[in-house]
Parts: structure tokens; C-alpha cells; sequence
């Protein structure tokens, strides 16, 4: 991989977001991949055959490597906390989602390396925490907070990034992201292997209760606009990406379109 000086800068410019027609525009029922151009392109790959990895035997190490290169792109939870001690601590968590609107619940995973994360003792504590989203122009600086600070240190100082008040929950926001939600914690869960007591990993589940979006990403529908909000998300080993082109695929209804799907499934068998 070429180091970074090798690398051309960033696109500062670029306008993410624009939308194209889908990779198979006029894909019909029960077509299949081959019959594509594109298609049969891709399968070409699997003349090279798989690469079976036994989950139970392999190292958490190589697990970890090819999980996290494997299950991508993701999306980054930038999580505010507080200590008991009135300690704050920032930390960026590519193992986050949202999980559900109703309940509005957002979800982290948080590694045990030797000890639990601050991250995890504070919201186990205090049973709250922000999470925020981070945007392009403000990724370095977000991205200095995974640095392996001692505990109690807090990373915000070296981060640039400014304290926003809360309402609802004593850890801050950061005032640099454009979509923030306090959270209240739901759940909690600990993760040990089989067969084993050693907790690796903590799974936190929070209860949304505000949601503070900048003015300047929401469009005319009241939802974000992505060209504007310019999120990142994370690949494998230190990699990040930013938004490319999308494209939209509508569900199909079935009372619309069942027969249709039928005669299609139909004549493929005959």
C-alpha cells in the first residue's frame, strides 16, 4: 500500500451523492446474474474458488483482520461519555447502528483489550452517552480520539473538537457534527467465547432521546441530505470512505406485480 505522501490529496470538491440508474437498470424477474454482461463478469470470480475459515479454530486476531476488511462499509458512532468522576472521554466505534425507530434505539460494541473501554465503564456507570456522526471535514480530528489514551484521559483537548450541551443526558455532543442523539442506556450485554468467562466484548444499547440535526443537511422532506451531511464510514485496517454515488431500487409490491412474478418463476422451471 502506498504511504500517504504517495497518495494524491483529497478531493475537497468532490459533490458526493449524485444519483445514477442501478447497476441492472432493466433486470426482469427470475433473470439470473449470468445472463447479464456485468454479471457474468463477476462470476468469473468464483473460477478461483472460496476460502473456507473455521470461525471456532481460527485465531481472534485473523478473525478480526478479515471480519472487519469483510463487513464494510461502516458506520462510525463518535461516542461522548462522562465518568463518574465528571471524566470525558470521546471515542469513535465502527461496531454501531441503529437498530430500530420504535423504539428510536442505536447500538455500540465495545472491545475488551485487557481491560473494558472507558466508553463501556462510563455508560455502565452513568447510563448515558452521545453518539455523533462524523462528516469529511472534521475526520482527523475525530479520528485522533481512538488514540490509546490512559484511562481518565480525556481526548478532547487533543482533538480540537468542541463540547455541545445536551439536553436530556450530562455527556456533550460534538458541535462539529451535524447529526447527534443523546442516549439513555437500554441494555447491556457482555460477550464471553464458548466455553469461556473472559468477557471480550460489550454490546450497548441506547434509548434515544433527542436528536439534534444541523439546519443546513435537511432537505425540503425533513430528512438528510447525504450531498450536504458528507458522512464517512470505515473499511478494513485504517481505511475510511467517503459517500459515492447512489442509486435507487424500489421494493416491489406483490399485489401489484405477484402474477407477473409467478409467470416469470413459470417459464424459468419450463
Amino acid at each position: 500500500m502506498s504511504t500517504q505522501d504517495e497518495l494524491p490529496p483529497f478531493n475537497q470538491d468532490g459533490v458526493p451523492g449524485k444519483y445514477t440508474q442501478p447497476p441492472n437498470p432493466d433486470w426482469s424477474f427470475s433473470q439470473t446474474l449470468a445472463e447479464k454482461s456485468s454479471g457474468a463478469a463477476w462470476l468469473e470470480g468464483e473460477k478461483q474458488g472460496w476460502t473456507v475459515v473455521d470461525a471456532e479454530t481460527e485465531s481472534p486476531g485473523n478473525l478480526y483482520k478479515l471480519m472487519i476488511s469483510g463487513i464494510i462499509p461502516r458506520p462510525i458512532g463518535f461516542v461522548s461519555t462522562l465518568s463518574e468522576k465528571n471524566e470525558h472521554n470521546l471515542a469513535p466505534f465502527s461496531w454501531f447502528n441503529m437498530i430500530s425507530h420504535n423504539p428510536p434505539t442505536v447500538t455500540i460494541s465495545c472491545t475488551h483489550s485487557g481491560r473494558p473501554h472507558d466508553t463501556t465503564l462510563n455508560i455502565k456507570a452513568t447510563k448515558e452517552f452521545t453518539v455523533n456522526i462524523i462528516s469529511e471535514p472534521f475526520v482527523n480530528l475525530a479520528n485522533f480520539t481512538s488514540v490509546d489514551a490512559p484511562p481518565g484521559h480525556s481526548e478532547w483537548p487533543g482533538s480540537g473538537l468542541t463540547m455541545a450541551p445536551s439536553i436530556s443526558v450530562k455527556p456533550p455532543r460534538v458541535k462539529e457534527s451535524a447529526f447527534s442523539v443523546e442516549c439513555e442506556l437500554y441494555h447491556f450485554l457482555e460477550l464471553s467465547p464458548p466455553g469461556s468467562q473472559e468477557v471480550t466484548q460489550a454490546i450497548i444499547i441506547g434509548l434515544v432521546k433527542k436528536i439534534h440535526v444541523r439546519n443546513d443537511v435537511l432537505n425540503e422532506k425533513g430528512t438528510i441530505d447525504p450531498a450536504v451531511f458528507r458522512p464517512v464510514s470505515r473499511l478494513g485496517d485504517v481505511s475510511f470512505a467517503q459517500l459515492g454515488d447512489a442509486f435507487r431500487i424500489p421494493r416491489e409490491q406483490w399485489t401489484k406485480v405477484g402474477e407477473e412474478i409467478l409467470e416469470a418463476e413459470t417459464k424459468k422451471e419450463h
